[in-house]
């Protein structure tokens, strides 16, 4: 099944925001097949890199490197490591990252509050992940 994530762009010029084609096998039923779905793709397309040695080094444009600066992190989208990471941890970590309330899913533009929930995919239907941080300060 095809669907569109949410991307976020670097920098603060033009969208902040693009959809990218994301494919998964299968069709969820529940909010957390498709959370475990998504994480293991993830995680075989991550070990795919790893095994073909790919790291992705090219040349960063003055506006990439400036882009990247503002949010406080340059990059070069390599993978940090030789090591394949498990797919069942990574699977069990992303269910459990939503159960803590770690990041929210939306699902065209509906938030998604359980990982119980029965769903309704489609073909190109628009998913959104939004990483929370969590702010600390003194109550006092």
């Amino acid at each position: 099944m095809r669907l569109q994530v949410q991307l976020k762009k670097l920098g603060a010029r033009g969208n902040k925001v693009v959809p990218v084609p994301f494919k998964i096998d299968g069709i969820p039923s529940t909010v957390g097949e498709l959370i475990a779905m998504t994480a293991k793709k993830c995680a075989e397309e991550y070990n795919e890199r790893v095994r073909k040695g790919e790291t992705m080094i090219t040349p960063l444009s003055q506006r990439e490197i400036s882009d990247m600066a503002g949010i406080g992190r340059i990059t070069f989208g390599i993978c940090n490591g030789d090591k394949e990471q498990d797919v069942g941890k990574a699977v069990d970590s992303a269910l459990l990252a939503f159960h803590d309330g770690l990041f929210c899913l939306f699902i065209n533009k509906t938030q998604m509050t359980s990982a119980e929930q029965e769903i309704v995919l489609k073909e190109d239907d628009v998913l959104t992940f939004i990483r929370l941080t969590m702010l600390s300060g003194r109550i006092w």
